[in-house]
């Protein structure tokens, strides 16, 4: 039997590239289907037919003379779509949501390591969100040499493209966030030895305080 939620449970995951955030995401998606919880999966950008489209047009390598205030907005843009198609919808109906990236991505990449404003960012995303803010963020800490090295033996995105330095910034802008914003976003440190199992133990527990409080 299914688990009743007494409310929808809105939860992300956060990282640089190549910290291994979209292989943990497909397994709590399913360690908590398995323990019967109604859960859906969705992405950053993308999760529509709308947020899929602008997905292909903010990662195509041949689109490197993109502004980043046109990234920003780009990515606003699919945000808007998801939260009116699915997240709001599926929180209504008392789920628990997961979510690959949300606007914490947009304050570090956009605004920290792209030096678009800050507070704007913030501003535009309460707008974008409708005011929808997860309970609870986790942010997969890998080195950032690490993990580019790891992106590199694929084929590489435009974001992934980017040189060290502004993923080092990334990681300093996260880093940010998880000082204002201790009780919500959670910093998993992750050393380049860690098992994909040993990572995935760490959410469980993070995800089932949450869920189970």
């Amino acid at each position: 039997m299914a688990k009743n939620l007494k409310r929808g449970t809105f939860i992300t995951l956060e990282g640089c590239e190549g910290c291994g955030k979209s292989t943990q995401l497909k397994l709590l998606y399913g360690f908590l289907k398995k323990e019967r919880f109604p859960v859906l999966m969705t992405r950053e950008p993308g999760g529509t037919a709308i947020g899929d489209a602008v997905r292909r047009v903010l990662l195509d390598v041949r689109n490197g003379g993109m502004s980043v205030i046109c990234e920003t907005l780009l990515y606003m843009a699919s945000r808007a779509q998801l939260v009116e198609e699915v997240i709001l919808p599926k929180l209504q109906e008392k789920k628990v949501v997961l979510c690959d990236r949300w606007l914490d991505a947009t304050i570090a990449y956009q605004g920290y390591a792209g030096s678009v404003d800050v507070p704007w960012i913030e501003r535009l995303g309460r707008w974008v969100t409708q005011g929808v803010k997860p309970d609870l963020s986790l942010f997969l800490d890998l080195p950032v040499a690490c993990g580019l090295r790891r992106a590199r033996g694929r084929s590489l995105d435009r974001m992934e493209k980017k040189s060290l330095r502004f993923h080092e910034k990334v990681r300093r802008g996260y880093l940010e966030i998880a000082k204002r914003e201790p009780k919500r976003f959670k910093r998993i440190p992750i050393r380049e030895t860690d098992g994909i199992g040993e990572i995935h133990r760490k959410i469980q527990e993070g995800v089932l305080s949450v869920l189970c409080r």
